[in-house]
């Protein structure tokens, strides 16, 4: 690999983080994308990654240049796209991280259906609640929930969470429904552990225009959403969950929503991607297929 190629071979590398992976992206061998990476690095002068037995990992030059060139190789690859008379079908590994139950419940079976209506696509589904690195990780999507911190990635909404109050009909038969915020303090608690902290998460609520948050007393704490709706349905206590986590046992009358009027803002559910141009067809498809949340939910 010479010229331009060279930049290819680098920024495949850069997101699969892996030579290995990269060559099977490019229809080369590990160890001439590898030479092709060296020689780049040779003719700047930099070292670009890190390398280990198994895996690499871009340094702080690498990381600029990798930002640098995406366009440019955006460009080129819009070029041979065009020149070929049309864009490629779906096909390759598709790398996604997912927030779990999400992922199990609403991003699962729309890629499912890709799958079957697209045999070359294949999946690389990584279900976790915590915050992947995408370039590190080599990950070509991801969905996450709430307001986004990391400015480089580009972002696409498509779906909103709302967060509801629940409980089990025979644990407000005994205990009485809640009909305000203050009527909250006498009732047992489920609450939220967050993984990554180890802190409690806050109820959040809005009374009119203000929000509001409330610290309750934990009876039951959990560090899992499923199984904090296992723990209401059970008469544990209050809960408050993301509304598609108890869709099934609301709509089983297992569980019933309190107070929807103090329901809080909802918070947006976004895919991100590191870059809205190099963007291979598979990776276009399922976020235009994400997407179709957003107009169902609007």
């Amino acid at each position: 690999m010479s010229g331009i190629q060279q930049f290819f071979a680098f920024a495949q590398t850069a997101r699969r983080g892996s030579f290995a992976e990269a060559a099977r992206d490019l229809g080369s061998s590990p160890s001439t994308v590898a030479k092709s990476v060296a020689r780049l690095e040779a003719q700047l002068g930099v070292k670009l990654f890190h390398r280990t037995t198994r895996r690499v990992s871009l340094t702080g030059d690498g990381e600029r240049l990798y930002r640098r060139c995406e366009r440019v190789l955006a460009e080129v690859e819009d070029l041979q796209a065009d020149a070929a008379g049309a864009r490629a079908t779906p096909s390759g590994t598709l790398r996604i991280d997912l927030p779990i139950t999400y992922g199990r419940r609403i991003a699962m079976p729309l890629l499912a259906e890709l799958v079957r209506q697209h045999p070359a696509l294949k999946l690389d589904v990584r279900l976790q609640d915590g915050y992947a690195d995408l370039v590190r990780d080599g990950l070509d999507l991801a969905v996450r929930v709430g307001p986004l911190q990391d400015s480089t990635l580009v972002a696409r909404r498509i779906d909103w969470q709302q967060l509801v109050i629940v409980a089990s009909p025979d644990y407000l038969s005994e205990h009485g429904t809640p009909r305000r915020i203050e009527d909250m303090t006498r009732h047992s608690a489920i609450v939220f552990r967050l993984p990554t902290s180890g802190r409690n998460r806050p109820w959040q609520l809005r009374q009119g225009r203000r929000q509001v948050e409330l610290q309750p007393e934990p009876r039951v704490l959990v560090n899992d959403g499923e199984g904090m709706v296992a723990a209401a349905v059970m008469g544990l206590g209050l809960a408050q969950v993301p509304d598609y986590m108890a869709s099934h046992e609301l709509e089983g009358g297992l569980l019933v929503e309190l107070m929807p009027s103090y329901r809080p803002v909802p918070m947006p559910i976004s895919a991100v991607t590191p870059s809205s141009r190099l963007m291979p067809p598979r990776v276009k498809l399922v976020l235009e297929t994400l997407e179709t949340l957003r107009k169902r939910n609007a």
